[in-house]
């Protein structure tokens, strides 16, 4: 039988009904992504103060900001491995847990050397999870048999809303660091532990066994297995450049993030003499219209496409940013972050989903290459936003902004043309 894809009601029938292990598992995911996101989100409106406390300049600040995604960077290499032996749900969960304790020596930090070397930890702790939550939401998205994946991002947006939030009525009511980083811990990571129970079973292979005859499974391996010329990490050369164009798309992205979560209350500080929890509605903002972005994406997705929704969303961070640096204010400010985050909202799902269904690459390399792209850009950028800062001023510095958005026009053509509901 023939469904009408634009009657949602014959879609909505014809959808198989989905398990409750299934649905609980995508509860379960949806957690880890809240907690991730809240996690650590709720240190970036602190960042002033531990600025000021330290006696840090942007230059100095910024180097701390970049150097610290190098811990993501090298053990996201390894992520793939602890995949491999452990699972994705427990790999997640645990190093969710480890993030979480590792947070609590950022907020007392005393010196720069302690705030990089804080930060090295949380970043490596937090790229192992980020690796392994996409990669079990991709399993429980291939059992719901349509998009679900920016829902889950939507969740980490949302925690990083809510853990925004937070940190900015701390710093408000002047709650010690140390205070606010012990609840953290204990809160976040208990969350964390207590959701693995719910996970999907088995190897992370399960849902990718075809259902159809020996044979044929023979035959959907050979592409991987297949003696192709040159490879490299168990890809050819051309499945090779897709990873990497794909990982550029996320280093704009997580670039643009950055703006917001680095620099978004310095910015607002500095430019505004805001109060603390005014300086950290930059950052709300971003991630709030993130959220919504995220929770509506699924359905932009599966009617325009990847491509067209990132390239629509290239535009409008790019004009909403422009507009708020062309013509300052703590509102035109918060506009622009806004559109900023808007404008990112599906690239990460959309990027990494493109990267798990690519053929030719081995189960979890793609995920774990696009990841590793995406800490890149964490890594790079805020040391530039710094010096620039510093030569000129913040305001003219966070005109990286809109050229991360030009970035994402660019490679963006390497994401997918097709709707979700017909990939899956």
């Amino acid at each position: 039988m023939t469904v009408n894809a634009h009657d949602p009601l014959l879609a909505a029938s014809a959808r198989p009904a989905v398990p409750a292990s299934v649905r609980r598992a995508r509860w379960a995911v949806s957690l880890i992504f809240f907690l991730n996101g809240a996690s650590f989100c709720a240190i970036l409106p602190r960042y002033p103060e531990l600025v000021e406390s330290i006696g840090l300049s942007n230059t100095a600040f910024g180097l701390a900001i970049g150097i610290g995604p190098l811990g993501g960077l090298l053990a996201g290499l390894f992520a793939a491995r602890l995949m491999s032996r452990f699972g994705s749900a427990r790999v997640s969960v645990v190093l969710q847990v480890l993030a979480s304790v590792s947070h609590l020596a950022v907020y007392v930090s005393g010196s720069w050397l302690w705030l990089t070397c804080s930060l090295l930890l949380a970043t490596a702790a937090d790229a192992i999870t980020d690796i392994a939550m996409n990669a079990h939401g991709m399993r429980v998205e291939r059992r719901y048999r349509r998009s679900i994946m920016n829902s889950y991002h939507g969740w980490w947006s949302l925690g990083a809303v809510v853990g925004g939030l937070l940190g900015a009525a701390c710093a408000q009511l002047g709650l010690p660091l140390w205070i606010q980083g012990i609840i953290g811990m204990i809160v976040f990571g208990l969350l964390a532990a207590a959701s693995l129970r719910f996970m999907l079973p088995g190897p992370d292979s399960t849902e990718r066994t075809p259902v159809a005859s020996p044979s044929a499974s023979s035959a959907t391996e050979v592409p991987d297995a297949a003696p192709t010329g040159f490879r490299l990490a168990g890809m050819s050369l051309r499945a090779l450049g897709l990873v990497t164009a794909l990982g550029m798309v996320l280093v704009f992205a997580g670039s643009t993030e950055d703006a917001g979560s680095t620099w978004g209350a310095l910015f607002m500080q500095d430019t505004f003499a805001a109060t603390p929890f005014l300086a950290g509605m930059a950052f709300v903002a971003l991630q709030g219209a993130q959220t919504i972005g995220r929770f509506t994406g699924d359905a932009v997705v599966d009617r325009l496409g990847d491509r067209t929704t990132a390239r629509l969303g290239g535009v409008i961070a790019m004009v909403g940013m422009s507009f708020a640096l062309l013509l300052p204010s703590p509102v035109t400010a918060v506009i622009g972050f806004a559109a900023a985050g808007w404008g990112v909202a599906t690239l990460f799902p959309a990027a990494y989903r493109a990267a798990d269904d690519l053929p030719g690459v081995p189960h979890g390399v793609g995920i774990t290459v696009v990841g590793w792209f995406a800490r890149l850009g964490f890594f790079l950028t805020p040391p530039l936003i710094g010096v620039l800062a510093d030569a000129m001023t913040l305001r003219y510095a966070l005109w990286m902004v809109p050229l991360y958005a030009v970035g994402i026009l660019l490679f963006s053509r390497v994401l997918s043309t097709r709707s979700v509901k017909a990939g899956h």
